[in-house]
């Protein structure tokens, strides 16, 4: 490994082996810790308010990482990190004796310790604890990054998530909310009554959603499977088999491109809702908003990609009017497939040879083409067109439209939900079409799903469903413009390749 080569860290690992030597184990697994920094902090913060002491007997125990040291002869002031924050720790040679020493000749910034003391407030005002013993819990050997310049590098970040989060504890703040933010909408869910599930992350058949899936194989059964699209078709199944309110919060995959709100490997929200339309899901999910924002208390005025955001002022509109009024595509060819088509190529649009047939698909191109990045504005585009909407009910008046929407801020797809399909005979032609479009090239058509098909012949209620993506959620409401930043570990292309 070539950081091993690196001069400073033979210097720490020689450090640490003198340590073993020294029968000081730099890898303890000897810790007391009473309390987190910011519990401290916030215990005895009435010591900076008036002339209020301590007595040394009132002991706490603290550990973290050092990140900061100042030397002053016999003493020394050394500053520790936890998950919580920072706090000041004041080091004599007079109380830690010949530990003092060690401390000054083996222990570093960038290595975990512990601490045991009590509180003061020194000279300048600052709550501190004074160590009447200090224990080296963890050599780092690899030294963290300059101070002032930190870790900066964006490749580094995304692929060192751990220095990351040591580095920049506004990382850290973003994946706190992240977790937030998924709790509240579980809680949300269950205060409503809906019942969270678990279904398969590997499939026989790729389904629930138009993309192109991931292959493994399965050696005890000898099969492929595909890793989940959606769950969307496991949890419809679970609603034919009588529960009306479910939803999970899954891992989904898709072998497609990767950009500042595409990552492979993603989490999303689904819920179903037996006897209910997709116009009470619209409803829902203005609840879900408000919930969140509320319980987590962020601003309603969020700065999204794209401009200002209000979260809380929500419009709807018709797909074919999205077309006309916010796509300026002319109201007279929305409906002819030649002229549409033509009109598409002319402005330069790649299309695939098959998809004239279609005027749903060659209205999702134009759609994707001149109408999503522009809905700025939390926006329900509803009325979609059934071609591009499988698994979702045909309209009872327009066949040609299904009862479907999805929401769309600063430019890109929040959710996607509709009133689903239940009868058997109409899925099992929309599967057969799907299978046409696979046969003419298209990766991304639906699998045809047999057993899915034969459960709605049970019959499945009237339902509506919905899914959320949930890193494009966190994304809004942390401000945030690339989805990497939302993931932990988002996928990167090895380092080798440039």
């Amino acid at each position: 490994m070539e950081f091993l080569e690196n001069q400073y860290v033979k210097q720490r690992i020689k450090k640490s082996t003198e340590l073993f030597n020294q029968g000081i184990n730099p890898y303890s697994n000897k810790c007391k810790k009473s309390l987190s920094n910011q519990a401290f902090l916030d215990k005895y913060c009435f010591l900076l308010q008036a002339e209020h002491e301590v007595s040394p007997d009132s002991k706490e125990f603290l550990a973290g990482r050092i990140r900061f040291i100042r030397l002053m002869g016999k003493a020394a002031f050394i500053k520790i990190e936890d998950d919580s924050g920072i706090v000041q720790i004041y080091l004599s040679s007079n109380d830690l004796g010949d530990y003092f020493a060690i401390f000054k000749k083996y222990i570093e910034v960038g290595d975990i310790v512990a601490v045991e003391g009590f509180p003061f407030v020194t000279k300048t005002g600052e709550l501190t604890m004074h160590a009447q013993n200090l224990e080296l819990l963890t050599k780092s050997i690899v030294p963290l990054p300059e101070k002032y310049h930190g870790l900066v590098d964006i490749q580094a970040r995304y692929r060192q998530r751990y220095l990351d989060c040591i580095m920049n504890s506004d990382v850290k703040k973003i994946f706190k909310t992240r977790s937030q933010i998924i709790s509240a909408m579980r809680h949300f869910f269950e205060q409503k009554g809906f019942l969270e599930v678990e279904t398969p992350m590997m499939h026989p058949i790729p389904g629930g959603a138009n993309a192109k899936p991931f292959v493994t194989h399965h050696n005890a059964l000898n099969v492929d499977r595909y890793l989940r699209i959606a769950p969307e078709l496991y949890l419809k199944r679970l609603i034919v088999g009588g529960f009306e309110a479910i939803f999970e919060i899954n891992r989904n995959f898709r072998n497609e491109g990767m950009d500042y709100s595409h990552n492979p490997e993603f989490t999303m929200t689904e819920f179903y809702w037996a006897y209910k339309r997709y116009n009470d899901l619209i409803e829902l999910t203005k609840e879900l908003f408000d919930f969140i924002i509320k319980t987590l208390h962020i601003s309603p005025t969020l700065k999204g990609d794209k401009g200002i955001i209000d979260i809380t002022n929500f419009r709807t509109i018709t797909y074919k009017d999205a077309l006309i009024d916010i796509g300026k595509i002319p109201k007279d060819i929305i409906e002819d497939v030649d002229k549409l088509y033509e009109y598409l190529i002319s402005n330069g649009i790649q299309l695939q040879p098959q998809i004239k047939q279609e005027i749903g698909k060659l209205q999702a191109e134009a759609f994707d083409a001149f109408v999503e990045d522009k809905l700025i504005q939390p926006t329900f585009v509803v009325e979609f067109p059934v071609a591009i909407s499988p698994l979702a009910r045909r309209n009872d008046v327009d066949k040609k439209i299904a009862d479907r929407f999805e929401l769309f801020i600063d430019g890109k797809e929040i959710a996607n939900g509709f009133s689903e399909l239940n009868d058997p005979l109409d899925q099992l032609e929309r599967f057969k079409a799907q299978m046409r479009a696979r046969e003419l090239g298209d990766e991304e058509a639906h699998g045809m799903d047999e057993d899915y098909v034969h459960a709605l012949s049970y019959g499945m209620p009237p339902t509506a469903g919905e899914g959320i993506g949930v890193d494009r959620l966190v994304m809004l409401l942390t401000e945030q413009h690339s989805i990497k930043d939302v993931i932990l570990f988002p996928a990167l292309r090895p380092q080798h390749e440039h």
